[in-house]
């Protein structure tokens, strides 16, 4: 399939600049594969879906406040930073992006914080927008983390173009987010209440967490008409032994095991035995899904809804097949469901 074949008319103002004001209320859009058919409820309306064994898979990974705000040596220019990838944590060099990037050259130092105790040294180019940094700091590796925290902010998608809220540092959140090293939010689980995740858990849902750290190479645009040409960048993923145990049992009683997310996909997909089972893994994938494609793991899967040739609305058509996602979406904007991020929810059975 081509590039162009993803492409759909999404009004902007369907682009959700807000969570729903309860994680588990925001609206569910139900595709059954099998029927064909489309439901419209609420996203808690997904336990009803679900029964004793069956399983989901989380991504627990965490965001860390990756956007940061300096200003440049002598001419003392507002450069917004936008950590991506710590490269070596002795020497506290990391992968960033800045803007606007035709200010910044190597060897231009950054300060950061009133007190401006926190300096950076641009030691490489790596993009067009992208640098390597060396931070500098004298304190502990431990007291640096904290003082990016402590500077840092939520890293907002850039669609949303409202300042940053006290809410966002917790709705940009996943509940069951462990792990930091995400720059964007795993956001299909955002959708879970704690009250959900127990009632779910109740019922006798198996939850089996792993770990995508989601880098913002998920998110850049694909720029070719041959999908087969597109890169994705790299990300670290973990999937433990018992994650693993959990879904493989599942596989085998024949229940319904379900990606929450693109990002527990592609993590997923990247490990799959020759006999279709899951197996550990401790390593990076840049798996890249598009139609068409035959998964492995899931039968059903969880999901936002996403803009117009994105990788993640190729791997949702790759699922659920290119057609009746295609009607799916435009019954979507119809509706005026909520789009991206902050936006309403897909179950696909």
């Amino acid at each position: 399939m081509k590039l162009s074949h993803f492409n759909f008319n999404l009004p902007p103002e369907l682009l959700a600049e807000h969570p729903a004001e309860h994680r588990d209320e925001s609206r569910l859009m139900v595709l059954n594969r099998e029927k064909q058919t489309i439901e419209h409820k609420l996203f808690k309306d997904v336990i009803d879906y679900f029964d004793e064994g069956d399983v989901m898979i989380l991504n627990n990974t965490k965001v860390f406040p990756a956007r940061l705000f300096g200003n440049k040596e002598k001419t003392g220019a507002r450069i917004e930073v936008f950590l991506l990838r710590e490269l070596n944590q002795d020497q506290r060099l990391w992968d960033v992006l800045v803007d606007p990037a035709r200010k910044i050259r190597i060897g231009n130092k950054l300060y950061f914080g009133e007190d401006e105790t926190l300096v950076a040294e641009v030691i490489d180019n790596t993009t067009s927008r992208g640098r390597t940094l060396r931070f500098l700091y004298d304190g502990s590796y431990n007291d640096f983390r904290r003082k990016l925290t402590e500077l840092g902010e939520t890293p907002l998608p850039k669609y949303i173009k409202r300042d940053v809220e006290p809410e966002d540092e917790d709705r940009y959140q996943t509940i069951f987010a462990k792990n930091e090293g995400a720059v964007a939010a795993p956001t299909a689980g955002l959708h879970f209440s704690k009250h959900l995740l127990k009632r779910l858990e109740i019922k006798g849902v198996e939850m089996a967490e792993v770990t995508l750290h989601v880098g913002l190479g998920t998110f850049n645009p694909v720029e070719v008409e041959d999908l087969s040409k597109h890169k994705m960048d790299s990300e670290e993923i973990v999937i433990d032994e018992r994650a693993a145990a959990i879904v493989n049992k599942g596989i085998e009683n024949k229940k319904r095991v379900c990606a929450v997310g693109t990002t527990s996909m592609r993590t997923i997909e990247s490990s799959v035995s020759s006999n279709g089972r899951l197996n550990p893994y401790d390593g990076w994938t840049n798996k890249f899904i598009f139609p068409p494609y035959e998964f492995s793991i899931a039968n059903s899967m969880i999901t936002n809804f996403h803009t117009p040739k994105s990788t993640l609305l190729m791997m949702i058509s790759a699922f659920a097949g290119h057609e009746f996602v295609k009607h799916a979406y435009e019954v979507a904007v119809k509706e005026k469901y909520r789009f991206y991020s902050y936006g309403d929810a897909m179950l696909i059975i």
